[in-house]
């Protein structure tokens, strides 16, 4: 009999198939899970994934597949692989492989083919696969010849990893039937440096003139499992250090020098203090638009400061943001030999240690104050349905929830090694304000591509990576409906996660755009919505539906509690007020012109 779950894999020249080849390869990248759905159009090479120790997690769709190989990619550091039935299977991947693209997760995207006999033909379920994902993947292999199946395979996952991004390999369906003497490649991991030895003196010397520097943690301090690295420099310039856009797990909150994230809803501490930078490091950041745009009624960015920014993708660096120097090399070894060239060295900023310590303290207290004390928002709008929804009654009978109080509410009984995962809209943007973390490889959210539907598969795919940690995903009711149905897969296949649905029955965010510029002229922003906790119950779950802000703190802490001990999934529905937040930016939009007379009042 067969060594059944052998993860070793066939050395030197060998006679097999493509399949076998295709598993093999897998099996030298260390691949043990793969998100998707059947289909025949790979059955011969998911025959022997089993035998090679590989489990295939069926998932209800696609998309939720590719959205699972990305959560399960940013917790493990290593590929996440999704793959599916020609045609229809993989074109519902593509906003999951965008989402990937802009997040820098290196899944690997599998793509099978229309049959080379009858390619072109118009033939069931055939398109052109390599187009779709074109705008999304560090690089597309095809495989042009059975033989050439495990080159192609090794070289889409050895990108992935180099290129930090998605790549397609694209096999044509019968290409994994025949025979050939092939080699299993050895898998090629990249050694990052630290950058060029000028880039990295022009940035000490910088540095040591520095009289404010402020550090900015990015997403490529997590990448390179640099927290440790970016401390040290932190702690040797004694500088505040702000989290990058959507990057709140790049710093540890607790820190006397973390100041929280910029950007969106971000913190006003990390605002108000890199605005006083006259140096700033933007470690493992492409400083994106997102996350240096004004927020809170402040232009924060620095105008005058020197930056320094360090990417391990060179097309990064000066891109966005006008830069004094550009290191390209890898977040941890560029912050060590900075601090290296630091150490020992007489700094301008030594002498103000105190003083600058006393304002990251003073700032972030006002900051925390701020918050305890925002319990609602307080434009004419939120006020008006405040109003309407004290008159109002939810489900069960109770009273409907300021967000801002719920979040703070969850933010207090989050579990520690929490990871958490949001979703796109109104209140998932404002919980930016309350998401604190320890450690890296804890947040995730959709990044630039923005998409809804996002947040619970890519927390299902983060469980399957970390399984002894807690998993929390936000949705609003909108993005929810988007990706409910992932419910199923937790239940089947014993993937305990909980979800907490924000259930304000509308799509909030654009229906903030309809209050600021059009008036109040709500077109399709409402929604209708039936309890999502019957419906989670309905599928296998648990449920549980909150409308009573002293049970949102105790209705975490009993899902997590379920979900850890007794390996159940739970949706918490929060019913919600229709109160919106204050939008990110409002230059996206002008105010209405209309010229005909019939749209005369519609300004």
């Amino acid at each position: 009999m067969s060594n059944v779950n052998d993860r070793s894999y066939v050395q030197g020249p060998a006679k097999m198939t493509p399949s076998e080849a295709f598993v093999e390869t897998m099996v030298a990248n260390d691949v043990t899970n793969i998100f998707g759905i059947m289909g025949s159009a790979f059955m011969d090479a998911m025959d022997i994934f089993a035998p090679a120790g590989i489990r295939l997690i069926p998932v209800v769709h696609e998309q939720g597949a590719g959205h699972m190989a990305d959560g399960y990619s940013r917790v493990s550091g290593t590929h996440g692989v999704v793959i599916g039935q020609n045609g229809p299977g993989i074109s519902n991947c593509v906003t999951a492989i965008a989402a990937a693209y802009w997040a820098h997760s290196p899944v690997v995207i599998v793509t099978p083919e229309t049959g080379t006999t009858t390619m072109g033909l118009g033939g069931f379920q055939e398109c052109n696969q390599l187009p779709m994902f074109q705008e999304f993947t560090k690089y597309q292999g095809h495989v042009t010849h059975p033989g050439r199946m495990a080159e192609y395979t090794g070289r889409c996952f050895d990108r992935a990893l180099s290129e930090m991004g998605p790549t397609q390999l694209n096999i044509p369906r019968d290409y994994f039937y025949g025979e050939s003497v092939c080699e299993i490649p050895k898998p090629s991991r990249l050694d990052r440096g630290a950058g060029g030895e000028q880039s990295l003196n022009e940035a000490a010397d910088l540095l040591a003139e520095a009289k404010f520097p402020v550090i900015i943690s990015g997403g490529g301090v997590v990448m390179a499992d640099a927290v440790e690295e970016c401390k040290a420099l932190a702690e040797r310039l004694n500088a505040p250090v702000v989290n990058s856009y959507l990057h709140n797990d790049s710093f540890p909150a607790s820190h006397e020098l973390w100041c929280g994230p910029l950007g969106y809803q971000g913190s006003k501490a990390a605002m108000k203090l890199i605005a006083q930078a006259d140096v700033v490091v933007a470690l493992g950041s492409r400083l994106g638009p997102f996350g240096t745009l004004p927020q809170h009624g402040m232009d924060y960015w620095p105008k005058d400061a020197k930056i320094i920014q360090i990417d391990a993708d060179n097309k990064m660096l000066g891109l966005v943001k006008k830069i004094s120097v550009g290191i390209c090399g890898d977040a941890k070894a560029a912050a060590v030999a900075l601090t290296d060239r630091l150490s020992g060295r007489t700094l301008a900023c030594d002498a103000t240690v105190a003083e600058r310590k006393d304002k990251v303290a003073t700032e972030k207290a006002a900051w925390e104050k701020e918050l305890d004390e925002w319990t609602h928002e307080k434009d004419a709008f939120s006020l008006d349905m405040i109003k309407e929804n004290a008159e109002e009654t939810p489900f069960s009978g109770g009273e409907y929830l300021h967000p801002r109080q719920v979040l703070r509410e969850l933010e207090k009984a989050m579990p520690e090694d929490v990871m958490v995962s949001t979703d796109i809209g109104n209140i998932n943007s404002i919980a930016n304000s309350y998401l604190r973390f320890e450690k890296p490889r804890s947040f995730f959210a959709a990044m630039s591509f923005g998409n809804c539907g996002y947040a619970f598969p890519t927390i299902i795919g983060a469980k399957v990576a970390a399984p002894h940690r807690p998993a929390i995903s936000y949705a609003g009711d909108g993005a929810w409906g988007m990706s409910l149905m992932e419910t199923m897969t937790c239940v089947r296949h014993d993937i305990p996660v909980t979800a907490v649905v924000f259930h304000n029955r509308q799509w909030g965010a654009e229906k903030k755009n309809q209050v600021d510029f059009y008036d109040r002229r709500f077109v399709a922003g409402e929604l209708d919505n039936q309890s999502f906790a019957e419906i989670a119950r309905a599928m296998g779950a648990e449920g549980i539906t909150v409308d009573r802000l002293e049970d949102v703190g105790p209705a975490l802490k009993k899902a997590v509690d379920m979900q850890m001990n007794e390996g159940k999934t739970t949706i918490i529905e929060i019913m919600c007020t229709r109160e919106l937040g204050d939008p990110f930016r409002r230059d996206a939009l002008s105010t209405p012109v209309r010229h005909l007379d019939k749209y005369k009042d519609f300004v």
